[in-house]
């Protein structure tokens, strides 16, 4: 029976033309070959399975070639490059960081590199996965790699450039390889089905692709398997059924489904799906990505983005005519909010329906019915008059409406007894009522209609401004009002203090920087219960000048005597306090605290 040499090893590619979408950095390494212009090392980064340890084979070889082509590829002729063949090449050495990452296995590496080459030109030492070097290993390696010998040359190869330390990145050049694409690992499995004689389905050689992420490795090894469970027919059935991938018919179905406004439809086709062993938050993921699809389809200049066969191509192009481009904004929208919620979810199936019905209602059109799960246009017309409603007029209203109502629907019992038509009558009148209410409400404000309101029933100190709604925005629109209660409780400037910094932690977000700024004065009793507050600048003066009869409001209701006076004053130039530097405050601690000076002569502590 003939030796079984996987795809993966069997097709490695032995010359740079043969390397697969990496073309930029194969062309650059063949013209350093012609050249002969050689850095002492070089670093090849990149995600698993797209070809670093592969070039860095080649290019070893290349650069040892006694007679390399006029394209700087090896001959495969010369001695160095049948010894490499034949894997008993002395020139180049591999080691594996992952298990060979101590100190003495970069010693005994380093200690190679003193020998010259017996045959070709170079010494070529690999080290793959060469973030796993430890720290010392690191070091160790450091000086030999800043000033190597002439005849060495290290290439050096990673998955996770990040955690290399920058002084060996600093001394190398960088290769970084990108992703394959998905027509490029179609193409090279094509040339492996044919030359195993295997027959195929293009779209089923894209759902290898897809799998592989852009490793072609992985795509070898999953063309593979697929190839042993097809017998050598691979079909798009078989190898979604082999994988357990999602067929990417559900994806349309869902969204048909979703423009025809069916939640009921989707949310049988997602109980199919999740019972064969799909995860809910897969499927938003590869929703997710089909409506992209869609949404690239929809111009020509985005449709190559797609990277899918020509049937699938035209699938998406006849569902992007279906779709109106706000749809796919909203749909996208709404996936990718499921997408961060997922992990944290609860009861993630549920957060999986909620999603895909959201997206089903995107395009139904508003239902008045009752039960239509929308709420009606009516109602909706009259919460947007209520919201813009000038505030006087929405307290008028709340005032009069409730006082209203009660006594349209109290007096029936009174006058009426039980008769029935009566009751209807005043039912009748109730809701006349409140269509008056509401018809008052959105009537434009008038001077007539404002005489009625009273500043003593919204309030007037920065607690109410905290507030919320109407009530709060008149407020911070209203002129403050002094009112005598008769209250003439004593206070301190202790308690004026507290009550000062009280104030300030009430006021409204809006003033969030004036309360911290006040929060840094001190107010003093001058005459009780005359309180006067020094401020700094003119510009924050003018600015507390503005909220002075609120300020005052506000400490005469918590200080409890309505007598008080509040009196702002710029502060004399003497009067401003110099904010001492941190070594002043370090040096005035040491002079009077004679415990902390101790200590920092124990400590010996110093101010950096």
């Amino acid at each position: 029976m003939k030796e079984y040499i996987v795809s993966a090893r069997k097709y490695r590619p032995s010359t740079f033309d043969a390397v697969v979408g990496q073309a930029a950095l194969t062309t650059t390494l063949k013209n350093a070959v012609k050249s002969g212009k050689l850095a002492h090392a070089y670093l090849f980064c990149g995600p698993r399975g797209v070809g670093k340890t592969t070039c860095a084979r080649i290019f070893a070889k290349a650069i040892n070639c006694l007679n390399p082509t006029a394209d700087g590829e090896a001959c495969n002729e010369c001695e160095s490059c049948k010894a490499f063949n034949e894997q008993r090449s002395y020139n180049i050495f591999e080691l594996d960081a992952a298990s060979n990452n101590s100190v003495e296995n970069i010693k005994t590496l380093m200690e190679q590199t003193r020998i010259p080459p017996q045959v070709g030109r170079y010494k070529v030492f690999i080290i793959d996965e060469v973030h796993m070097l430890s720290t010392a290993a690191f070091n160790a390696f450091l000086k030999t790699l800043e000033e190597p010998p002439a005849h060495v040359v290290f290439i050096l190869a990673t998955t996770e450039k990040h955690k290399i330390l920058p002084t060996i990145i600093s001394r190398c050049q960088i290769y970084d390889f990108e992703r394959m694409t998905v027509p490029d690992i179609v193409k090279q499995l094509k040339m492996v089905a044919e030359n195993e004689g295997i027959t195929y389905e293009e779209e089923a050689l894209g759902v290898i692709a897809e799998k592989a992420d852009g490793g072609m490795r992985d795509a070898l090894s999953v063309f593979d398997q697929a190839a042993s469970f097809c017998q050598g027919n691979i079909t798009y059935d078989k190898v979604i059924e082999d994988l357990n991938v999602l067929d990417a018919d559900n994806y349309f179905k869902i969204i048909d489904l979703c423009l025809s406004n069916k939640p009921a439809d989707v949310m049988v086709l997602l109980d199919g799906i999740i019972n064969k062993g799909f995860d809910g938050g897969h499927l938003i993921s590869g929703l997710a990505v089909h409506v992209r699809n869609v949404l690239m389809a929809k111009d020509e200049q985005t449709l190559p983005l797609l990277q899918v066969g020509a049937r699938q191509t035209e699938r998406y192009k006849e569902q992007a005519g279906k779709c109106p481009t706000a749809f796919l904004y909203k749909a996208l929208k709404i996936m990718n909010d499921c997408d961060i919620n997922y992990r944290q979810s609860g009861n993630k199936r549920l957060l999986v329906e909620l999603t895909l019905i959201e997206i089903s209602q995107i395009t139904q059109p508003d239902d008045e019915a009752a039960g239509a799960g929308r709420g009606p246009k009516r109602l909706k017309s009259l919460f947007k008059k209520i919201m813009n409603v000038r505030p006087a007029e929405a307290i008028q209203v709340a005032e009069a409406g409730p006082s209203v109502s009660r006594n349209t629907a109290v007096a029936p019992h009174t006058t009426s007894g039980h008769d029935g038509n009566s009751v209807r009558k005043n039912a009748s009148q109730v809701c006349a009522d409140t269509e008056n209410a509401v018809e008052m409400a959105s009537r434009p404000a008038t001077p007539a209609s404002l005489k009625g309101l009273k500043l003593t029933k919204i309030g007037k100190t920065f607690d109410n401004l905290r507030r919320k709604g109407e009530e709060g925005n008149l407020i911070a629109e209203a002129v403050a009002e002094e009112k005598d209660t008769g209250e003439r409780s004593q206070f301190t400037e202790e308690q004026l203090m507290t009550q000062w910094i009280a104030l300030c932690n009430r006021m409204p977000q809006q003033m969030t920087g004036i309360a911290a700024r006040m929060k840094n004065m001190t107010p003093h009793i001058t005459e009780f219960p005359s309180v006067e507050v020094v401020v700094d600048n003119e510009i924050l003066l003018e600015d507390i000048q503005k909220i002075k009869g609120r300020i005052r409001n506000t400490l005469a209701l918590t200080l409890k005597n309505s007598a008080v006076t509040l009196n702002l004053r710029l502060a004399k130039p003497e009067e401003i306090k110099r904010i001492p530097t941190n070594r002043e405050r370090f040096d005035g601690l040491r002079g009077t605290n004679k415990a902390f000076d101790k200590l920092s002569e124990l400590l010996g502590l110093e101010l950096g």
